[in-house]
Parts: C-alpha cells; structure tokens; sequence
C-alpha cells in the first residue's frame, strides 16, 4: 500500500476537518453509509449511491459500486470514496457469500471509484495501465480535496494504487466470465464490463442515469464516441456510474444527448465570441433542467472546457 505524506498527523487532521466542515454529526456521527446490496441477475449485485454532490452529509457515497459472485470468488467492481464505504462494502459482499474477493476492479481514475481500496486485497487491486498511472500521480490531490468535501467521513483514507494491469478482452475470474472494454472520454482511460453470463454492462461514469454527466477530465467528442460504441454491444441491462440500473440504452443516449447538447453551446458560444460570464450565464435546456444537478455540472463544464472551446475558435478565425 502505497502512503501519501500528511500535512498534519492523522487525528491532528481529523480534527481541523471537523472544525472547519459544515457537518451533520446528526446524519453521520456513526458513519455508517448504509450501503444495501440489491441483487440484479444471478450472482450480480449493485450499491446504487446517491445522485447529489460530495457533502459531509453523505459522505461521499453519489456513486455505485458492485460485485459478481462467481463459483470460486467475488470480483468487485469499484470501491467507493473512502475507506469506511470499502470496509462498509466489504462487510455488505460477506452478508451475500463467504466467497474470497480475487478481482478488485477500479474503472477509472476518479476517487469515489478507488478511494475504498485498502479494504480490499492490495494483491486483488486492477485497473487499465493509464488509469494506474494516473491514480498513482493525481491521487494526492484527489485525497486532499475528497477530505474537504467529505470531511470526517474521510478518516483514515490513504491511496491504495492498483498493481494489476488489465487489458480489454475476454477474463475469467473466479468463476465469472468477463468481457473488458477500454475505452475514454470521461476521462483518458475508462474501462466497462461486460458480465457475459447475465449480460449486465458495468459502464461506469461512461454513462449517467437521471443524473447530468461530471466533466472534470472530459474529451467530450471521444465521449461521445465511446457512447456509441456503448450502445452497440449486446446487453440485458446497464449499471451507470450515478444513477438507476436501466433494463436498456436509455441512460447512454440520455447522456449522449445531454453531451451533443453541451458539445455545441461551448462551440457555438466560442465561435459567436460570447465571454465566459454570458456562458455562465446560459440557461439549461427543460430537456435536461429535470436532471440531479444539471445547473451546477453545466457551470463547472463551461469553467473547465470553454477555454478550450475558445482557443479551438480564435485559431479558426486565423
């Protein structure tokens, strides 16, 4: 297990979070994220998280997570944002089997993905090499901000980088028959599973479900690409990174409207000159106003990806 340096020993930390967080001890004082495992197809369960933002008041469980029980082990996929949710998950897959975890999958680098880690066997831990290499080198700054979003929720929450490196294509793991697509856009590396047996299609933060898409490493036009790969494979059912399990391809061309949408005001807004005020400014769509969060990710995309959008504009007129 690899250990970030602390600014302040671990309690002395703790206690400044406390101090200096909004939080409701009356929601958290235990801790506990009450994670409930559903059971979706044969050996197939899901942890559905909330779709709001990182608070102290639920301490970062927005994000879903899973498992596959297989007839020789369990693979896991995603740990959650902390390590009590990885312990709490842990405890939660021991409620269904007595099975070991042999595949600990991270799907991408975002820290409610890999944050619950250390609860599971460092030798279990996988991911695609760029996201390794990306968890390895960002991670820090993910922990600090995750603790000030969080706050103590977030005790004693240090990264767990995977060591496995996974490829896309076909793995067997303890019992379970896996398909690994490779893929990018929400970020540079994104990787889906595919549960060949029941056909439920892990898609990570590829894809959101009543919930508008985060774009902090976004490549919208590769998003968009990999959406419609997404939509041509064959499956029974689609667990998106936020949001409710879909029995179909509602939530990928849901996200890929949402996407186009935002895709083309950041263009058109640049080619038209507009500053970053009047785009801030810009109203949400009713299409998608009925989406958790919509306003709020529509003005952080544009603060992330309208200078791009611009200096894409400035060098066409040129």
């Amino acid at each position: 297990m690899k250990r970030l340096p602390m600014p302040t020993s671990g309690l002395l930390r703790l206690m400044l979070l406390m101090l200096l967080t909004p939080f409701s001890f009356a929601g958290a004082a235990d801790f506990d994220y009450r994670l409930e495992s559903r059971r979706i197809a044969d050996g197939v369960y899901v942890l559905i998280g909330r779709t709001e933002d990182f608070s102290p008041d639920n301490g970062g469980n927005v994000v879903n997570s899973g498992f596959l029980v297989g007839a020789q082990g369990v693979v896991v996929i995603d740990t959650g944002p902390s390590r009590r949710y990885g312990e709490q998950m842990r405890a939660a897959i021991a409620r269904i089997t007595p099975l070991p975890v042999v595949l600990t999958i991270n799907s991408h680098k975002h820290p409610d993905h890999f944050l619950g880690n250390q609860a599971f066997p460092p030798e279990t831990l996988a991911a695609l090499p760029e996201t390794i290499r990306a968890i390895e080198v960002q991670a820090p700054a993910f922990i600090e901000r995750m603790y000030k979003l969080n706050g103590a929720w977030m005790g004693a929450t240090e990264l767990a980088a995977p060591r496995r490196a996974l490829a896309p294509g076909r793995l067997e793991a303890g019992g379970r028959e896996l398909e690994l697509i490779a893929l990018d856009g929400h970020t540079e590396s994104d990787l889906v599973v595919l549960d060949r047996a029941t056909g439920t299609l892990f898609a990570a933060d590829l894809v959101f479900n009543g919930r508008a898409p985060t774009t902090p490493h976004a490549n919208l036009k590769h998003w968009l690409a990999s959406l419609d790969r997404l939509e041509q494979q064959s499956f029974t059912q689609v667990v998106p990174g936020h949001g409710p399990v879909a029995p179909d391809a509602a939530p990928i061309r849901e996200t890929r409207r949402y996407l186009h949408w935002l895709d083309q005001t950041l263009r058109e807004g640049a080619e038209q000159g507009l500053d970053m005020s009047e785009m801030l400014a810009q109203p949400v769509p009713d299409t998608f106003s009925g989406l958790a969060l919509s306003s709020q990710e529509y003005r952080r995309s544009v603060t992330r990806l309208y200078p791009e959008a611009e200096r894409i504009a400035l060098d066409m007129r040129r």
